[in-house]
């Protein structure tokens, strides 16, 4: 099955481009120019939301705001966010508010590929038993960790999560008891590389803590190792 891109940007010039770019690489694509256009077209059909910051009727983030607010299953669909302000909180705030990833504004049509097919891979991945060699689900006190339906949950609630938080959240979970740095967490989960100033793992972490950890400001699952990075805690109630 083809798997299908609904790209939201009013830059008609860049989505006419992008567009058959990315058709040229097999994808299909969807392209409307308002964000309202948008958020009608979000359902189980769509893969990824390519998704501009800049909009002309309703503010990039608050669209991503409400993309995982939706009752169905379509508030997981990932998100890859584009942004030409290069102030590092609107990237973080983008996270925050639900975004698997964001690229600014210009790119390489190469790199925003390498982005998607990276999300994809992440979202698509998962397993479903160890005789057939894939990944057993996980137990830690009340926390499950199931690959084969790519969900966490803790005392029967799922816990709300992107594609990629559950993947650096089942990372980390699959290294547990020992202290991994941002790179290290970074790398496991085969996302890009880390520069020197980026610290959007932080605001991933501080996502997932939300999710799954009882009381966020005394964390017992994921541990803050000061100056080195993380550690998942294996003994958990």
């Amino acid at each position: 099955m083809t798997e299908h891109i609904l790209l939201i940007d009013d830059d008609e010039r860049l989505a006419r481009m992008v567009g058959e770019f990315l058709r040229q690489a097999g994808y299909g694509v969807t392209h409307v120019p308002t964000a309202l256009q948008g958020l009608a077209l979000v359902d189980s059909s769509i893969h990824l939301i390519v998704l501009d910051l800049m909009l002309p009727d309703v503010d990039g983030l608050e669209v991503c705001r409400r993309i995982r607010a939706l009752p169905t299953d379509a508030k997981r669909t990932p998100v890859l966010m584009l942004t030409a302000k290069g102030d590092p909180m609107d990237r973080i705030i983008g996270l925050e508010m639900g975004a698997d990833d964001y690229l600014p504004k210009p790119f390489e049509p190469r790199e925003l590929l390498a982005r998607i097919r990276a999300i994809l891979r992440r979202y698509g991945g998962g397993a479903v038993s160890v005789a057939s060699g894939m990944k057993p689900t996980l137990q830690f006190g009340s926390l499950e960790i199931n690959p084969e339906t790519r969900q966490a949950k803790t005392s029967d609630a799922v816990c709300d999560l992107t594609s990629y938080q559950f993947d650096l959240l089942l990372a980390m979970a699959e290294r547990a008891g020992r202290v991994l740095s941002r790179d290290q967490i970074m790398e496991a989960v085969r996302g890009r590389e880390l520069e020197a100033f980026d610290r959007s793992i932080d605001v991933h972490i501080g996502r997932i803590r939300q999710a799954i950890e009882a009381d966020v400001k005394n964390p017992q699952r994921i541990l803050t190792v000061r100056g080195v990075g993380y550690v998942f805690a294996k003994q958990q109630h």
